[in-house]
């Protein structure tokens, strides 16, 4: 049976093709085990949104990398595509040479393992997930397709994530940004977080 795809589990693991520095390599998601791992679906290759969010996940990955994490892009496109799309300069639609991989699910079953393929279209929705060292998923979401995500939304839960793992006692709250209060899970501790936060 198929373990469900949820937060908390084991994230699927997979292996395909993928371009690393505009040569073909095998990737497996095993091999990520010991880091963060931002792994995120689009649609295509040489279409509107998807280059800026690889162009803006590319040019801020020394930030992801800065805090042990790694980011992996993946669409349905063969990895043929997926070379002829880094080998086309970004002022012609292109994404020029990126600073992580592209993983082809030509197969779509990656997309298919992370409940992001779009059946009717055959192409992944703007699926994100952040899987943690020890390979159990901790965040998800999904996009439709006609509009893009944030880096900054997804650093900040990375940082969020790290953060209660590396302090299990404490939680994070809403719009929690590094170095802000967390909170103690517990009815009496937790008042004062309420307290330093209530308005005067």
């Amino acid at each position: 049976m198929t373990e469900v795809l949820r937060v908390g589990r084991p994230a699927p693991d997979f292996t395909a093709t993928a371009i690393v520095d505009q040569s073909f390599q095998t990737v497996k998601l095993s091999t990520y085990r010991g880091k963060y791992l931002v792994l995120f679906f689009y649609p295509l290759d040489f279409t509107f949104v998807c280059p800026t969010e690889i162009i803006a996940f590319s040019d801020r990955h020394s930030e992801f990398t800065a805090l042990d994490a790694e980011v992996l892009g993946v669409s349905v496109d063969s990895e043929f595509s997926h070379l002829a799309w880094i080998q086309t300069e970004r002022k012609m639609g292109g994404i020029g040479d990126i600073n992580y991989p592209l993983v082809s699910d030509l197969k779509k079953e990656i997309s298919q393992a992370y409940n992001v393929l779009e059946p009717d279209a055959g192409i992944a929705l703007r699926g994100l997930f952040i899987i943690d060292r020890e390979g159990i998923l901790q965040y998800a979401t999904v996009n439709n397709l006609s509009f893009g995500r944030s880096v900054d939304e997804t650093l900040r839960v990375l940082k969020a994530i790290r953060h209660v793992q590396s302090h299990p006692n404490e939680v994070c709250p809403v719009d929690w940004q590094e170095g802000d209060k967390t909170m103690i899970p517990d009815p009496e501790k937790a008042k004062t977080y309420f307290e330093a936060v209530a308005e005067p």
